[in-house]
């Protein structure tokens, strides 16, 4: 498809959305709304037909986003974040809308309700979600049942985590229940990522601690999988937990990180300047433009910190191809996002994309593995 009719596509399914669509879906409660979003992409990603329909609609491919990244083939680096496709329901249809990748879950040792309802709020103004879900999902072993003979098309990541139950806060306990899931997962999909840092779930994050990550990470280590292991960060680290954090991965084998998962801080200066709503819900993670900056901070920071020992993913604040560059130049090779999509529109993703190959074209690179850390090279 010529780059002027994908605009153009893109263009109308902006106005639909931003006109008809969004203002429906956000007179509706967001989960009721979430759930219709998994009930409608399971149907579309049931057969050909659908998904044929749908990457008319919505698909774009350029060769100048295509990358291998620890032996895993990307044709864009645009992912969708764990934390949608809680049980791994949508997956078919995700390239379809124009994802090169997509991280499911997060999945736990035990199935999971989650948090009581309310548990998802808008934050309109402040383009965001305040997110309380608390890990709900069916569990390892019937996700790892329906998944076992699936074939994808992009690259699929399984994020595990631990219970958000009373009986896994103690460190043990976490530790049996994050290798019950690595255990059951560990032949699903390209990567694997571990989820450290939850904001909503029974015992806060023990394994945000450097001695407690080490344990875990010598537990998972004693079960073979060839794949890359991802690490998914908080943004509410210091400095000085962060570089305890490194140094045990350093030791591991942790391929890369997610930065960032949802925050908790309210009191952040980056996240207050952002936060326009009033009576914004005290419990649970706030995603959005209101980490964006957080996330570039973490990127930024973990990049130089390391040399590119890692592979870094970005998540958090794109709304635009503008604000993935961002995190691409910090020194992230893929991103990811949720918020975004929503408060955009699914024809974001191929806007995103199209809009990376004009700003690769405008920077004379051929790729965009050339454009990663670019703000940080000497």
């Amino acid at each position: 498809m010529k780059e002027n009719s994908v605009k153009i596509r893109n263009i109308i399914n902006r106005f639909l959305y931003k006109n008809i669509a969004k203002p429906i879906f956000f007179h509706i409660d967001p989960e009721k709304v979430h759930d219709t979003m998994i009930f409608l992409g399971k149907f579309l990603g049931s057969n050909i037909i659908t998904r044929s329909l749908t990457s008319i609609f919505f698909n774009y491919s350029n060769k100048k986003l295509e990358q291998d990244i620890l032996g895993i083939n990307f044709k864009n680096p645009i992912g969708l974040a764990a934390g949608f496709d809680k049980n791994a329901s949508i997956v078919k249809i995700l390239p379809s809308v124009g994802f090169g990748y997509a991280e499911v879950g997060s999945i736990t040792g035990e199935s999971c309700e989650g948090n009581p309802k309310p548990r998802l709020w808008r934050l309109k103004k402040s383009a965001g979600l305040v997110v309380y879900y608390g890990l709900k999902n069916d569990g390892c072993a019937k996700i790892a049942k329906k998944l076992k003979n699936e074939k994808y098309t992009v690259p699929i990541g399984v994020s595990i985590a631990k219970t958000n139950s009373r009986q896994t806060a103690k460190k043990e306990a976490g530790i049996h229940d994050y290798v019950k899931a690595f255990s059951m997962l560990k032949d699903i999909g390209s990567y694997i990522t571990i989820n450290i840092s939850c904001p909503n779930a029974f015992g806060g994050q023990p394994f945000t601690k450097a001695e407690d990550l080490d344990d875990l990470l010598t537990e998972i280590e004693k079960i073979p999988c060839s794949k890359p292991i991802f690490l998914k960060l908080t943004p509410d680290l210091s400095a000085k937990e962060l570089d305890a954090l490194i140094h045990v991965c350093d030791n591991h084998r942790i391929g890369g990180f997610i930065c960032t998962n949802l925050t908790k801080d309210r009191t952040n200066e980056e996240v207050k300047k952002h936060l326009k709503d009033s009576n914004i819900k005290m419990v649970g993670g706030i995603s959005g433009r209101p980490i964006k900056e957080l996330s570039i901070k973490l990127i930024d920071y973990i990049y130089k910190k390391t040399k590119r020992r890692y592979i870094i993913i970005g998540c958090g604040g794109v709304f635009s191809a503008k604000d993935a560059y961002e995190k691409i130049k910090a020194g992230a090779s893929l991103i990811q996002l949720i918020t975004g999509m929503i408060f955009e529109g699914p024809q974001l993703i191929s806007e995103i994309n199209q809009g990376l190959v004009t700003l690769l074209k405008k920077d004379g690179y051929k790729n965009i593995s050339q454009a990663v850390g670019r703000y940080n090279s000497p």
